[in-house]
């Protein structure tokens, strides 16, 4: 069992695609589709199950991949670590970050970490925060940067909290509230809502708010995208919460406080255990010290 065979397989399991996981590895398909059958002659079962239309892991796949990318993501610490011993870092950063993160400046920072490390490939994915957190659990992102409600925090990960700050209400610009100064729960639960799907990070403190009151809204769009909640704002087809310091950099949409709103709180995030060298020194881009940082 080789390691690039790990990566193929890999490739293939997040491509879902024989000819796209041979691009990304810039190697040719039929050498790919090779060496991952000579892997599973080696494991006596197969990996894949392949039709004309569709690639998809068969249950001993599923209990491959987690064990594939843990030897793949040990292979490069160990690499990583090599370096940082003769005093270079290298290898790999991989950062995630919920859309409405504002507590830092996340481009400035890799652009400073870039110019002082231009060895280490970075990988910026965005998500939602419950999943981040579980990538960081297992390893497939490095640090990353979510917002939970008040009565929330990161489980299983060391965990840095950035700031805190209320909600404000979107609405559109000629809704009769846009004229308001402020505004309350109760008179924001008459309204339709759009918000991010039931049971996210991103959801939790608005619904907890409402019901804290005593209140019920009607949630009638649900969007997986923050950025996509102004373009439903911005019609009139609904109102939102959103954090006050993102909220302004939507275009479209006027803003109001309100006056019982909930808090978020911003964390960065990391594995408590086989920190690489990369992900210390973005941590330090950002002067946050990890030596006394315990998991949650």
């Amino acid at each position: 069992m080789e390691l690039q065979q790990m990566r193929y397989v890999v490739a293939v399991a997040e491509t879902n695609s024989f000819t796209r996981a041979a691009e990304r590895c810039l190697v040719v398909q039929s050498a790919l589709s090779h060496q991952i059958a000579r892997l599973e002659r080696e494991l006596g079962a197969r990996l894949f199950e392949r039709t004309s239309r569709r690639v998809r892991l068969t249950p001993a796949g599923e209990a491959f991949l987690p064990a594939a990318r843990q030897c793949l993501g040990a292979a490069e610490r160990a690499a990583a670590e090599v370096a940082a011993a003769v005093g270079e870092v290298r290898g790999r950063l991989a950062v995630g970050l919920i859309p409405t993160v504002t507590a830092a400046d996340i481009p400035e920072a890799l652009r400073d970490f870039r110019g002082r490390y231009p060895q280490v490939r970075i990988n910026l994915r965005v998500g939602a925060s419950d999943d981040l957190v579980e990538q960081v659990r297992q390893g497939s992102i490095d640090v990353a940067f979510l917002g939970l409600p008040t009565t929330a925090r990161p489980q299983g990960v060391a965990a840095h909290e950035l700031a805190r700050g209320r909600l404000i209400a979107v609405v559109a610009p000629d809704h009769p509230l846009a004229a308001e100064p402020a505004v309350d729960l109760r008179r924001l639960s008459s309204e339709v809502f759009v918000d991010l799907p039931a049971g996210t990070a991103g959801r939790a403190q608005t619904d907890q708010a409402f019901s804290a009151a005593g209140l019920v809204r009607d949630v009638a769009f649900e969007v997986t995208a923050a950025d996509y909640i102004a373009r439903l704002v911005g019609p009139g087809l609904a109102v939102a919460m959103l954090p006050a310091a993102y909220a302004p950099q939507l275009s479209g949409v006027t803003t109001i406080e309100v006056t019982d709103a909930p808090d978020r709180v911003e964390y960065v995030i990391w594995s408590h255990s086989g920190r690489t060298p990369a992900a210390t020194a973005f941590l330090g881009i950002l002067d946050i010290a990890t030596e006394d940082r315990e998991d949650t």
